[in-house]
């Protein structure tokens, strides 16, 4: 056997094998790889998407936790000053309600006087009667001299 002709033999029969892999093994391999690498760019473009609307969403959500917390500091301001309003109103209230009873106390207490002198004139108007009546060793016609017992009860 020649050398020369294996070796001839050898290379004829690997660049067969060659031409057979480029013809029917390397497209199938080369399509599966740049699909694969179209795959991973798509991938990675995703991923920097996600990355972007991460940090856009993260943004969002930060504006929107200042906007919520300025509200709050804001209801709670107009919660403390209507609270202060409510408090300021029932002090307003119970004063009034406190000057109403005291001038209702007063009424009372002027109508009670007044009653209470209305009887005691009447009790000194009889008493006098009485005393003029012992003194003159007669009855006094009320009726008669009520002009004067009034005058002498206005005088008391």
């Amino acid at each position: 056997m020649n050398i020369n002709l294996t070796l001839f033999a050898q290379m004829i029969a690997f660049a067969v094998f060659v031409g057979f892999c480029m013809k029917f093994v390397w497209p199938p391999i080369v399509g599966a790889l740049a699909e694969r690498k179209t795959k991973i760019a798509e991938g990675l473009a995703a991923a920097e998407r996600g990355h972007q609307e991460k940090a856009r969403g993260e943004q969002h959500a930060q504006t929107l936790l200042t906007e919520a917390k300025a509200t709050a500091a804001e209801i709670v301001t107009q919660a403390q000053k209507r609270a202060t309003e409510i408090v300021e109103e029932a002090k307003d209230d119970a004063r009034a309600e406190g000057s109403r009873l005291v001038t209702a106390a007063q009424a009372e207490i002027e109508r009670e006087t007044n009653r209470a002198r209305e009887e005691l004139r009447e009790r000194v108007a009889a008493l006098a009667i009485a005393a003029a009546e012992k003194i003159l060793q007669k009855e006094i016609d009320l009726g008669a001299h009520r002009s004067l017992v009034d005058s002498f009860a206005k005088q008391l």
